[in-house]
């Protein structure tokens, strides 16, 4: 797997992520081995089920009061707060940052308190997407909060020139991941579905969000079900998701209800669905670099990805996937439908070059490289 530590120093490590499912749905492989090389590690992260999981691996979970989609300045700046006064209880020698909030208050507070803070640009989120008012907010923010900031990690090189461009970072702080990687052993190839070809599952993993898609998702389902009515579409993600674009419950019944997609809510472990599923598709706005479409492809599974920033960094197209217009259910139904002209053999050769891309490109060792190196480079000032 992944090389041995570079420096002999043993660090407090503090992570920040507006989740703490996020860490373990996500970033596991990465938490298993700075706790293997031997560092103390906090997670400070609004508390869920996944906290006892943390735990269990060995962290030190302190609880983080967060609005993580409001806009108050009130709110934001009581974050702010918190997170200053917990890295002067700590002390650590730095700090891990994912999502936005976290990235930008946390990395705010670790400026004031002399600590350093790698933040990892996992997508552009809402902001971004939203129009000029708010972005321009949050870039200053981001350009504020990024300025002492010694390694800044993204994920794809579209959101590296962004911040480049915008002068959010400098060029001598960035490094582009291969997202989160994946675990190629965690998620083996493994064999298509006996299902006939005009009759595919096409599955789509996300939380149930605009941004991500879902609308565009069932809007292809009900063309491509007009003519291929055995074909189905399976969506997995929690519903109520705490995000400005979240989909109502009722809407995603009603789609339910005329047979459009089966939603199977959220699932502790994907494995099983992805086995049983002959695509995945992820019609998202923008992402850092999607961790659905790397495990399926890590799978044997091809994908179909709108041509956006992250997407199409997962997706070759034509080889291990399509790609299609975003915001386009009608170009999503004729990628689908791309899919259901192909020949078994065809779909079993773009899904045996979507898993040696993976393991040439996206194993998580790549990531757990990068980080160390990131680490053993930190200059602690003795703390």
């Amino acid at each position: 797997m992944s090389a041995p530590m570079t420096a002999p120093a043993r660090l407090h490590l503090m992570v920040t992520v507006n989740a703490a499912w996020n860490l373990v749905n996500f970033r596991r492989g990465l938490i298993a081995a700075l706790l293997a090389d031997g560092h103390r590690l906090t997670v400070l992260a609004p508390r869920d089920a996944a906290a006892t999981e943390l735990e269990t691996m060995g962290c030190r979970v302190v609880d983080l009061r967060m609005d993580r989609k409001g806009l108050s300045p009130l709110r934001d700046l009581a974050l702010l707060w918190r997170f200053w006064r917990q890295m002067g209880r700590d002390r650590p020698d730095a700090v891990l940052g994912y999502t936005i909030k976290n990235n930008i208050f946390g990395a705010l507070a670790a400026r004031a308190r002399g600590i350093p803070f790698l933040p990892t640009i996992t997508g552009l989120g809402t902001a971004f997407l939203s129009g000029r008012g708010l972005q321009g907010l949050v870039e200053g923010l981001y350009r504020r909060a990024f300025a002492a900031a010694p390694v800044v990690f993204f994920q794809n090189a579209d959101d590296r020139d962004l911040f480049l461009a915008r002068g959010l970072v400098r060029p001598g702080q960035v490094r582009i991941l291969p997202g989160s990687g994946v675990d190629p052993v965690r998620f083996p190839a493994t064999p298509r579905p006996d299902h006939p070809p005009e009759a595919p599952v096409f599955l789509m993993i996300a939380r149930v969000l605009r941004d991500k898609g879902v609308v565009e998702f069932a809007e292809a389902a009900g063309i491509v079900r007009a003519r291929w009515p055995g074909a189905r579409f399976r969506l997995v993600g929690p519903l109520g998701a705490d995000n400005r674009s979240a989909i109502p419950a009722d809407t995603v019944a009603g789609w339910h209800r005329q047979g459009l997609i089966e939603h199977l809510g959220e699932l502790p472990d994907v494995r099983p669905v992805i086995a049983a599923a002959d695509c995945v598709v992820l019609p998202s706005y923008r992402e850092g670099m999607p961790r659905t479409l790397l495990e399926a492809a890590s799978m044997a599974r091809p994908c179909i990805a709108t041509d956006v920033p992250g997407c199409r960094d997962a997706v070759v197209e034509g080889e291990t996937g399509f790609l299609c217009t975003v915001r386009d259910g009608a170009d999503l139904a004729h990628a689908c439908a791309r899919f259901i002209a192909l020949s078994p053999e065809a779909r079993e050769t773009m899904g045996r070059r979507a898993r040696d891309r993976v393991e040439r490109n996206f194993d998580q060792a790549i990531v757990i490289a990068a980080y160390r190196a990131a680490l053993a480079a930190i200059d602690t000032g003795g703390r």
